[in-house]
């Protein structure tokens, strides 16, 4: 893809509002993250277009909180059909809403699994379809999904600590060479806003 669509989507973020970064990505012509909603409480957003493909990926890291892993734990422990059958409900939710999705689950393939550590949201974009209006949609359909997940674990198991949980996956990967997981905002435990409990200051220098 040739810089024009990287101009052309610069453009159209900053028009709306939007903070854009530019994040170092050997595997992609470009790569972008961007603040949505435009809001000090806003999510961070990636943007990429792999390389040796026509199409634009739009994509989302969310961070279980701790407290709210431990929960999940103390459940799976004492009610591990109710869990599962939460997990499944999860599954079911992401798979209707019709983005890509990926819940990184501590032991996964055990019974019960673990708690839910992260969940990654994504949705590719063909540059023949690529335009303002649907890269702004996609945005917006992204955050909703992730705000829907975002309510139901707050209201499945509570607000938490106000810290990250550990991410074991993300753990054992640090030995391969590939770009670390976009760390998104914890599950917030501030309701004097909008969800999300700011930015990790490192994806933003």
């Amino acid at each position: 893809m040739g810089g024009d669509y990287e101009a052309n989507i610069r453009d159209w973020l900053t028009s709306e509002g939007l903070e854009v970064r530019e994040r170092p990505d050997q595997r992609a012509d470009f790569h972008l993250m961007v603040r949505y909603p435009p809001t000090p409480h806003g999510h961070v957003f990636n943007i990429a277009s792999p390389k040796q493909r026509n199409l634009v990926v739009v994509s989302t890291v969310t961070q279980v909180d701790a407290g709210q892993q431990d929960a999940m734990s103390k459940r799976s422990e004492e009610d591990d059909s109710g869990w599962e059958g939460w997990l499944h409900e999860s599954r079911l939710h992401l798979t209707r809403s019709g983005v890509d999705w990926v819940l990184h689950v501590r032991n996964s393939t055990e019974s019960p699994p673990g708690p839910l550590q992260a969940f990654n949201l994504s949705k590719p974009i063909w540059t023949d379809g690529l335009s303002q209006n649907e890269l702004m949609q996609t945005l917006r359909h992204l955050w909703l999904t992730k705000l829907a997940l975002i309510h139901e674990i707050k209201y499945s198991f509570g607000s938490g600590v106000g810290k990250p949980g550990p991410v074991d996956d993300w753990q054992q990967q640090q030995g391969v060479q590939r770009l670390p997981p976009q760390r998104d905002n914890v599950v917030s435990t501030d309701e004097g806003g909008s969800f999300g409990s700011g930015f990790d200051p490192s994806e933003w220098q």
